[in-house]
């Protein structure tokens, strides 16, 4: 593996070198937000207390943006030094360095170089940067980064599906917590095994991709796990955050859930119910272990496993992302897989499962350590989201 060679002094965001080579740029100087669709509208007006920030929102979204398009992609030149966030030792936020001459990876036979037009943060990026993952982690330095959307602008001899300009999400890294890639998302370009991408649905944006591969992924491989299926109950321990809004969705619309219910804090029980929850517990007023009513399998996100296993039925299953765990509850760890997308995405397609974006963000590239300090509060609503990456 290659070193990295960064530029260790930040240069302005886009400099004027960047933006007069058409080889690496890819925006106008002032990117604009993509349209926000209704529904992103509607779970962002419960969460956010004011309405000037509602109305900025709006503003940007009667805005047009410039995306990379996959037929622009097809006449990039892709340059041998790109812009990208990395860090060379681990520790907290403030080891993030900004660099603008860190090498381009070079792709292997069964992977594609992406353009990355938008990438997303979750809380494994937060401690694989503290240092948590030393003896499975790549060499320092590292860029960060595992959700990626973007197009394909090159391709391995071994790659068969995809082609340049080919539009696709997906996560880089296929284990979670081992093999981790040293060139991330959170970079212009980025190198990734083609089995590990999907075509991007055509009814969402660059910028709602970006914030599925992980969460999607761990959902349902974490309720395939339990052999959930049509007709059972669950209880979701933090349907707010990222994985768990996938977990409700999946839950009802794709494993036919009976009934859903999910904690969260109070002013997020709207946008549990939109969702599709029929029980909506507010954590701060209410033990969802002393609810009467027990479940087929609880799907634990936020590492409560020793109040979950009480409010499961005997023979269920509890599902563990974080944290200690009780018997019977285990451990889920995701081992990503394009194919699990291919199968979800005729669903994102008919609007049955969709994307929930912070309403914080999206964090423009400029800001990633504010973004990574958003995601570390413990108090993000669905996915945070960089965009655009130019």
């Amino acid at each position: 593996m290659k070193a990295l060679t960064p530029t260790l002094q930040i240069s302005p965001f886009l400099s004027s070198s960047f933006l007069s080579n058409p080889t690496t740029s890819l925006y106008p100087k002032k990117p604009s937000l993509p349209p926000l669709n209704a529904y992103t509208l509607s779970l962002i007006r419960p969460l956010r207390a004011t309405r000037k920030h509602n109305a900025q929102l709006s503003l940007k979204a009667q805005q047009s943006s410039t995306e990379v398009s996959g037929t622009e992609a097809k006449g990039i030149t892709v340059p041998p030094k790109q812009k990208a966030w990395f860090y060379e030792d681990y520790g907290g936020g403030e080891v993030l360095k900004f660099g603008e001459q860190v090498e381009v990876p070079e792709i292997k036979e069964d992977q594609v170089l992406l353009k990355v037009v938008a990438a997303a943060l979750n809380p494994v990026d937060a401690k694989r940067r503290q240092g948590k993952f030393k003896a499975t982690d790549s060499p320092l330095p590292t860029v960060p980064g595992y959700d990626v959307s973007g197009v394909v602008v090159k391709v391995g001899s071994q790659v068969k599906g995809l082609k340049e300009g080919d539009e696709v999400y997906g996560n880089i890294n296929e284990k979670a917590l081992e093999d981790l890639k040293q060139y991330g998302s959170l970079a212009q370009f980025t190198a990734v095994e083609e089995k590990l991408l999907a075509l991007k649905p055509k009814s969402i944006d660059f910028l709602q991709a970006a914030g599925l591969p992980l969460v999607i992924e761990t959902a349902y491989g974490g309720l395939e796990r339990t052999g959930f299926s049509a007709g059972k109950s669950i209880l979701v321990l933090g349907g707010a955050g990222g994985v768990g809004t996938m977990v409700i969705q999946l839950a009802k619309q794709v494993f036919g859930a009976s009934k859903v219910a999910s904690t969260a804090s109070t002013k997020k029980l709207e946008l549990l119910k939109s969702l599709g929850v029929e029980v909506a517990i507010d954590y701060t007023k209410q033990n969802f272990e002393d609810l009467t009513e027990k479940f087929d399998v609880v799907y634990d996100a936020v590492g409560q496993c020793e109040r979950a296993v009480k409010a499961v039925k005997e023979g269920g299953s509890v599902v563990a992302l974080t944290g200690a765990v009780t018997s019977p509850g285990f451990r889920f760890v995701v081992t990503s897989k394009g194919s699990v997308l291919d199968k979800l995405n005729p669903f994102l397609e008919a609007g049955k499962i969709k994307p929930v974006v912070d309403p914080a963000g999206p964090f423009p590239f400029s800001k990633v350590p504010d973004a990574f300090s958003h995601l570390e509060t413990g108090r993000a609503t669905g996915k945070v989201v960089i965009y655009p990456i130019p």
